[in-house]
Order: C-alpha cells, then structure tokens, then sequence
C-alpha cells in the first residue's frame, strides 16, 4: 500500500517536498507521560523493548500526540551485542552495563552472528506489530548503533567521558579492534536487513561516540565499518547520524548514504560546505532550546529552517529530546517546522 505520507523518504532521496519532513530522536520515550505508563505496565525498560506489541504501542505513541512525520522503532543499540553472545542490563538510574567485556581476541572469537536473527526475534516481532498499526500513515525508521559505539560499550561495559579503555585498545591492540568492529558490523547488517525486509522504510545509523576520537583515528576505526553498512544496504534510504564527528563530514560526504545528520555544534552552512549537495541533511536545532519559552522555541526554529534553506533537508533535533523537557514544547517544535513557508531565494 502506498504511505499517505512519504515527506521523509522524499527528502532523503533529494526530491522536491511541499515542506520540510520533521521527526525527533528518541521522540519515542520519557518525554511522554504515555510512555513512562506503558514502561510501568511492561516492569523495566528490557521487558518493553522485548514485548513486541508494547514496544509498537510505544514507537506510534509520538505519532499520534505529535503528529510527525516518521515513526522511529522503539529499540536500543545494545540488542546487537546481547544477540553475538555479550548480554548487558540496563539498570534504573544508572544507564547500561555489562558484566563480561572485550579484553582478549579468545573473546572475541566467542561471539557469533550464526543466531542474530532467531535472537532478535522479538525485534521484527515488534517491527510487524508497528507496520500493522501505523496503517501506512507515516514511514518507519529502523536504526542500529553504528560499529565504533557499539565497540565502545563492548570494551569499557558501560558509559564513559572518555571511553578511554575503548581508545586504548585502538593503539595497543589494533588488530583485534579491527576483527571485534568486523564482527559488530557484520552481524549489523544482517539486522538492518531484516528489518528492512519486515517493513522499515528508511534505516539510520547513530554513532553516539563518534565525537571522542580525532579525525584520523575516526576515519580509520570508524568510518570504513559505516562505509560497509552503507554499502550493503541498498533497499532503502540510509543516514548517518555522527554526534560531534564534524571534523569528518568530507569523508561522509563520501558515504554511500542518503542523508547525513548533524548535531547543534555544526552549523548548516559549515555541513553543506564539506559534504557538498548530493546528500540530504538532517537536524539540528539544540534540544536545550525547547527548555525556552513559546516565543524562543519558534524564532529558534524558524532561523533553523531558513539555515537549511528547505531542499534536502529532514528537521529535527541536533540529538535526542531530553526526558524533562515539556512534551508542549517539543510538541511546538514540530508544528512551527510543519507550518513554515520557506522564503523565495
């Protein structure tokens, strides 16, 4: 059946677009009251994002209340290492944490991507539920962490600053970086495909920790990995969405994706420049800006939208909308973006 709104798919192919697609990273989460009700129901956070029909509840939630244009599955990155063979917990209060890292090539050689599908079932379970019940409305977006953040989780088993553990192995053991980021990114693109094949209609990579390595170490522990995802996945639009990687937005430009997002440190004119027009852009208003008032929230945006200049190009935040934030004023956002005429050039 054909979408009743295609907006999104049509700016990521660079296609003409009536107005600017809007849609928000983690729009599907703590900010609604609905959400927290739902986590409450399912007991945890692991128990939610492992019931597939209330994990589809949860990802149309935004559609409904806020009217976006694309619906993101309500996942986490993590799913992938758990499905190789490294389970984490996710911890209340205290984010994710592993119990077994990444400190030998013998463990390593102990993960497998032999049962990534069966063990992600509940995954495309859920994709099935979402599809059923958008009712082709709007696309579906299915994501995965890009290889260098998922690599980072693996080696230092929780959140860090500075992922130090993580970068240390970069320069004494390159070798076994390289086979364990092999190995993520394998077992990432056979995921990304089968909730392609489920029916996501657009995939996004998030490389989280992009930001904590220099150019050069980035262009050669992490964008080859992304390169690989974007080269194997061919049905469908691709982004790729590097939190403070601006030194390398040449190279992305290079990628062999649709669209590339930006976060609030890069300014539209500073992106455009280095990654040239043959990608779409997305982003990248500062979250912190929807703590402001109504008035604030709609220049804000509107000077957004006229940096972009409207052709291809996707709105949303320059990352994910923080949990206290007024679901009114993320809700404000997504009508100023969607109400906005863009000005004759």
């Amino acid at each position: 059946m054909k979408l009743q709104n295609d907006l999104i798919l049509r700016a990521a192919r660079g296609e003409s677009t009536e107005r600017a697609p809007v849609w928000v990273m983690r729009q599907a989460g703590r900010v609604l009251a609905e959400y927290r009700a739902t986590r409450a129901q399912a007991g945890s956070f692991k128990n939610l994002l492992m019931n597939p029909e209330l994990a589809a509840a949860v990802t149309i939630q935004p559609v409904d209340i806020f009217g976006v244009d694309a619906a993101i599955l309500f996942s986490d990155i993590l799913v992938i290492p758990e499905a190789m063979g490294l389970p984490y917990r996710m911890d209340e209060g205290k984010g994710p944490s592993f119990d077994q890292t990444i400190t030998s090539a013998r463990v390593v050689d102990q993960l497998s991507t032999d049962n990534v599908l069966e063990n992600l079932r509940y995954v495309f379970d859920a994709i099935d539920h979402i599809k059923r019940d958008l009712s082709d409305r709007v696309p579906l977006i299915g994501f995965a962490g890009a290889p260098w953040t998922i690599f980072c989780y693996m080696v230092e088993g929780r959140g860090s600053k500075t992922f130090s553990l993580s970068r240390a192995m970069l320069s004494k053991d390159p070798e076994l970086a390289h086979r364990l980021l092999s190995r993520i990114t394998e077992a990432t693109i056979v995921y990304l495909k089968e909730q392609i094949n489920h029916g996501c209609n657009m995939v996004q990579l998030f490389d989280s920790w992009a930001g904590i390595l220099n150019k050069d170490t980035y262009e050669q522990f992490a964008l080859p990995y992304i390169q690989k995802i974007c080269d194997a996945i061919t049905e469908v639009p691709v982004t790729v969405f590097a939190k403070g990687a601006f030194f390398s937005l040449e190279a992305m430009g290079k990628l062999n994706c649709r669209t590339i997002g930006i976060d609030w440190h890069t300014s539209p004119g500073f992106a455009r420049q280095a990654i040239g027009e043959s990608k779409t852009l997305q982003g990248n208003l500062d979250p912190a800006v929807l703590y402001g008032s109504e008035s604030f929230i709609i220049q804000q945006t509107e000077r957004m939208l006229d940096a972009f200049g409207g052709r291809q190009y996707i709105a949303n935040l320059g990352h994910g909308v923080y949990p206290d934030i007024d679901p009114g004023k993320l809700k404000l956002f997504i009508q100023t973006v969607q109400a906005y005429q863009y000005k004759p050039s």
